[in-house]
């Protein structure tokens, strides 16, 4: 409904339609008294009363057949930026689904979109991050944005480009992804009006000089079909279909002429089940000849959205071309509510519908896989990727398991893509793909319509660090992470013993002397550990070393003074030249690098005082300092000739060559090796690695160029 001004008489009488529940109905009763008495007095820029906005909002969800709770929210959808209200008030008022849901819409229109292409695609993944957790959220904000669109005459020509341009670029996709076609083409027409109004304007007064030939060449061709199926006792509805301003525009920025155009003349054909969409398809080829590529089966084979219909152009009357739509009511209620057609169905309860419930769950089951992934990474940004790169990429392939169910990947993509898709267990599990009945490797590049039998074995290796170099899909690639991160969990846990109890014999320290339960509870104390295993997992892991710990134990009732001496380098090469480090207000002290944390130039260092020794040089983030007090500032010099130590650890699996591949880097970046060490576990190596280097820029770039070692799966630089 497309009227600006409406009464919440008319909202109550259309959502009772179907709300049945009168708490429910009394629910957004409440709502509404409590809006209005807020937004009292409150005019839009369009001089309208402010509650107009929302009253509108909520009448475009309730033609979607949202639940209560979402009328709600979108009723107060504005009341945390406009009013001094609290998310916790809004809760106590009414319930916290209702308070989540505002909260969700607040959040998102704070943010302000960029006007540049980069700028939106960034803005857009935090958008998609924020609907995750719900996607109610985002039918509210795609019916905020329609009522605004619909008012937009209100702006200046220049914010009207601006927000035209965002709509597209942003929101339009979305709502097609969602399956919500009677939202998205009036958010495409209104967009396409004031972003480029010349192009509007002119497609429409050349669709208006042949509206009356075409509505009547249509008017007859539905007679005639209506004719034919009711001689074959096959009960129907025929409407004729206006081809949107928008999808014209967008064949004729193909490059197609407007005579070209076979859907200008369209039908839509409506029936019962499906086994009559296939009989009145077969009726109507009988007497219209089919155009050879134009039909599509949507009904076998859905879209993602969930969109059904078969599609055919035939040559009908007068030699015209018709493009016909035929589907069941249950397919067109799903093609204009799309995923929100999921509450409606849910709220009636229909055992009748549970086709439909399927598709929804499919659909559903996207948002369910963002939330692990959510869970899993704690990265906004990698989440954020994932919705871009699998979500909203343009060139999708549809390929099947040997059940006929059909699946939606990125181009591209392997067995391995494939086989996450299907399920976790599958990915992991997985130790070969049959493809079209041929066996084929894991990095084959699927097609379209290919059928991909995945064979498991529960006993099977798991996924490897190789797989992510041809994977397709980031949700592949995280779960492929998140297997080996556990995987590489047990082994650091299992490298940590071993690096503890080489470092103990070293100091020839006995393992129970040193473990005893009190040493344990300091250990897990200081270190902010929750067991001994995370203890094990950080030393494998070089978060701590063990003689970090040890030394930690050793000098527990010392002074942070005396720690730190214990870790002064005294060796000369590590030993800094006059003038390489300026200490902030003395020109003549003596200066030591500290062995801990090794800082060399191009670090942020800071200087600790100890007496008769000097100031002791660390990184800036060391945590071996904390004495604010015996703290100074210090510098490097601009100009640096001599070379410093530092250490990095290499992670690789076993290989003899990849240590002959690390030394082969150095003299290219300036650097020597002071000193190796080895640790060897079951199918990975660990190189301790001294290095003598320039500078950090030269020893980052060292490190860029381990990384791409093939094997090599981890390159840090570690602190003692």
């Amino acid at each position: 409904m497309k009227k600006d001004v409406l009464t919440f008489d008319e909202l109550i009488k259309a959502a009772k339609e179907y709300i049945t529940s009168e708490e429910e109905i009394k629910l957004i009763e409440k709502t509404y008294d409590y809006v209005s008495k807020k937004y009292f007095g409150l005019k839009r820029l369009t001089g309208d009363d402010f509650i107009v906005h929302p009253l509108n909002v909520a009448f475009i969800l309730i033609d979607l057949k949202v639940d209560s709770h979402t009328i709600c929210a979108s009723l107060l959808h504005e009341i945390l930026k406009d009013q001094d209200v609290t998310k916790d008030q809004i809760a106590s008022l009414f319930n916290e689904d209702i308070a989540n849901l505002v909260s969700g819409i607040d959040k998102i229109n704070k943010i302000s979109f960029a006007s540049d292409s980069e700028g939106i695609t960034n803005e857009s993944r935090k958008i998609l991050v924020g609907l995750c957790e719900d996607v109610r959220v985002i039918f509210i904000k795609l019916a905020d944005r329609l009522h605004n669109m619909r008012t937009l005459w209100v702006l200046t020509n220049e914010h009207q480009k601006e927000k035209a341009k965002e709509t597209l670029d942003i929101l339009v996709p979305i709502a097609h992804r969602l399956g919500i076609s009677k939202i998205k083409s009036e958010l495409e027409d209104l967009s396409l009006r004031y972003y480029k109004p010349d192009v509007y304007y002119s497609i429409v007064e050349t669709v208006n000089k042949t509206k009356t030939e075409r509505e009547n060449l249509v008017h007859e061709m539905i007679e005639s079909i209506s004719s034919l199926l009711t001689k074959n006792h096959i009960k129907h509805e025929i409407k004729g279909r206006a081809k949107s301003i928008y999808s014209i525009y967008k064949k004729l920025n193909k490059g197609k002429k407007f005579s070209d155009l076979y859907d200008l003349l369209a039908l839509r054909v409506f029936v019962d089940t499906k086994q009559e969409c296939y009989q009145v398809l077969g009726i109507i080829h009988s007497l219209y000849k089919p155009l050879p590529k134009r039909f599509k089966d949507y009904i076998a084979m859905p879209k993602p959205n969930m969109y059904q219909s078969l599609h055919t152009t035939v040559i009908g009357i007068d030699g015209n071309f018709f493009e016909i739509q035929i589907r069941t009511y249950e397919m067109d209620y799903i093609a204009e509510k799309g995923i929100a057609a999921h509450w409606s169905y849910k709220e009636q309860g229909s055992t009748k519908k549970a086709g439909l419930k399927d598709h929804m769950e499919q659909k559903l089951q996207f948002f369910r896989t963002i939330m692990e992934f959510k869970e899993d990474t704690n990265n906004n940004e990698d989440a954020a990727k994932l919705l871009k790169d699998d979500f909203f990429e343009d060139e999708m392939i549809y390929v099947f398991t040997p059940h006929g169910d059909c699946l939606e990947l990125v181009k591209g993509s392997t067995p391995i893509d494939f086989a996450y898709a299907v399920h976790t267990d599958v990915g992991n599990k997985m130790v070969g793909a049959i493809v079209n009945n041929n066996i084929v490797p894991f990095d084959y590049e699927l097609s379209n319509n290919d059928v991909i039998k995945i064979n498991t074995n529960k006993n099977s290796a798991g996924p490897s660090y190789e797989w992510l170099k041809f994977v397709k899909t980031n949700q592949a690639k995280n779960k492929i992470k998140n297997y080996l991160n556990k995987i590489n969990k047990d082994k650091n846990l299992k490298i940590g013993q071993e690096l503890l109890n080489k470092e103990l014999r070293r100091q020839k320290l006995p393992i129970n002397d040193f473990l005893t339960q009190d040493n344990i509870s300091k250990i897990l104390n200081e270190f902010k550990f929750k067991d001994l295993n995370e203890f094990y997992v950080s030393l494998g892991s070089n978060k701590v070393t063990a003689k970090q710990v040890i030394n930690f134990l050793s000098n527990d009732n010392h002074t942070t003074e005396i720690i730190l001496k214990k870790n002064m380098n005294t060796k000369l090469d590590n030993k800094p030249s006059k003038n390489d480090i300026i200490v902030k207000g003395i020109d003549e002290i003596k200066v030591n690098i500290a062995s801990c944390c090794k800082p060399i130039p191009g670090d942020e260092i800071v200087g600790f005082i100890t007496k008769g020794y000097g100031i002791t040089i660390h990184q800036i983030t060391c945590p071996n300092i904390s004495d604010s007090e015996r703290l100074i500032d210090v510098k490097w010099n601009d100009n640096i000739n001599q070379k410093y130590l530092t250490t990095i650890m290499v992670r690789s699996f076993v290989n003899n060559n990849v240590l002959i591949d690390i030394v082969s880097k150095l003299s290219g970046n300036e650097i020597t090796i002071k000193s190796i060490d080895t640790i060897n576990e079951d199918d990975n190596v660990l190189y301790e690695l001294t290095l003598s280097v320039i500078n950090k820029e030269k020893l980052n770039k060292f490190i860029r160029e381990i990384q791409l070692i093939k094997n090599v799966t981890d390159v840090q630089r570690i602190i003692k």
